[in-house]
């Protein structure tokens, strides 16, 4: 990736809040979340794209897999996944992975200040499975191939400069990765039963063809202390990544991953569970487990996960009744949509505009059951900030 790439980046840098990226002062997440009210009130009836939304809140239809963009040229790829935002001029640009193998990669889709949809365009090509991925501070994605001994590459959401294979930051079946610019590492997730958790210790922040991959060292409980240890081969030439150190935790389908002001959340979606990582004190804990909830559990297929302004939490389902929930500051956890007729897919790649007003998300394989199925959608309305 150029220099002017990372240059580009750090003009917002100080304002990541506007993707989620800070956390609410005062927000205490001190308990896995239980059901309760949502703040953003009841669901309503389903609307002409068959979503449930809170009064005050519309959704329309960005893409259609195999159907050109509207007002572009762009065949929007097949089984949607991962997505983020990014700011562009007075807009911004939605990118979204594709997870096919063959073919996988990921597009992007711009936007004006209105919202208007501007441009549609391939930002990557030719990799495998591209599940989800994560945003860096100098503005660029991180797309994640999904397949064993997978790579991780880092692509221009702006569609200026090529895609670059970051091979350092291991072969793995990859899912997730959250930049954290404080401790200037990057936070990886494994989507296998017996997964680790990952950190990339660049040699230098802002450029991740070198650097160290570590994994979380950790006892067998769903509370405690870690440490990191230096992962001997990342290239995992002879034996995968996970099973080189000995005491490295193994979590059960590592999805979704989120960093917000000295705390990692990450998602597994074997055991249904939101784990929260204080960095400052090297502790982890239960943000969310549907087995131990009150009644019945609103939050099942965890998936991924992305952060507003306010300290909410929304997490998508792959599976369940599709919806996406939002885990409050007050450890509160509650739908906030639902995608009805669509129980063959799944939910993935939410992500907020740049100011917070609309998010963003798709069904991976829609009414149809089938990869070719996908739709991408956008609601709008008045998110807490």
């Amino acid at each position: 990736m150029e220099r002017r790439s990372f240059l580009r980046g750090t003009v917002v840098g100080g304002s990541a809040a506007a993707f989620g990226f800070t956390l609410m002062p005062g927000a205490a997440y001190a308990a896995p979340a239980q059901p309760g009210p949502s703040p953003y009130g009841a669901l309503g009836s389903a609307d002409a794209n068959g979503i449930r939304l809170p009064s005050g809140f519309r959704s329309r239809v960005v893409a259609r897999s195999g159907q050109r963009v509207a007002g572009t040229s762009y065949t929007w790829h097949p089984a949607p996944d991962g997505g983020a935002c990014f700011p562009s001029g007075s807009g911004w640009i939605y990118v979204s992975n594709s997870e096919v193998n063959p073919g996988g990669g990921a597009g992007a889709v711009r936007f004006n200040s209105s919202g208007a949809i501007t441009g549609a365009y391939r930002i990557l090509s030719g990799t495998r499975q591209n599940c989800a991925g994560g945003a860096t501070p100098w503005n660029t994605w991180l797309s994640c191939e999904e397949v064993d001994r997978g790579y991780v590459y880092e692509t221009d959401p702006y569609g200026v400069d090529g895609a670059s294979r970051r091979s350092a930051m291991g072969r793995f079946k990859h899912e997730a990765a959250a930049a954290d610019p404080q401790r200037e590492v990057v936070y990886l997730t494994e989507d296998v039963s017996d997964g680790c958790f990952y950190r990339f210790v660049p040699d230098t922040w802002g450029d991740l063809s070198s650097g160290t991959l570590q994994v979380l060292v950790a006892g067998s409980g769903t509370s405690g202390s870690f440490r990191w240890q230096n992962v001997p081969d990342p290239g995992a030439g002879s034996t995968a990544t996970r099973h080189q150190v000995s005491g490295a935790k193994h979590f059960n389908g590592g999805e979704g991953c989120h960093y917000a002001a000295g705390v990692v959340w990450f998602t597994t979606k074997g055991d249904n569970r939101v784990w929260r990582l204080n960095l400052a004190a090297s502790t982890y804990e239960l943000a969310y487990d549907d087995s131990l909830v009150s009644g019945t559990a609103p939050l099942r297929g965890v998936d991924n996960i992305t952060g507003a302004s306010s300290g909410d939490l929304f997490v998508a389902e792959d599976g369940g009744n599709m919806e996406i929930c939002v885990i409050t500051p007050d450890e509160v956890v509650a739908p906030f949509l639902r995608v009805d007729g669509q129980s063959r897919s799944e939910i993935c790649g939410p992500a907020f505009s740049p100011d917070g007003t609309r998010l963003y998300f798709s069904s991976q394989r829609g009414t149809s059951g089938s990869s070719s199925g996908g739709i991408t959608y956008e609601v709008t309305g008045p998110f807490r900030r």
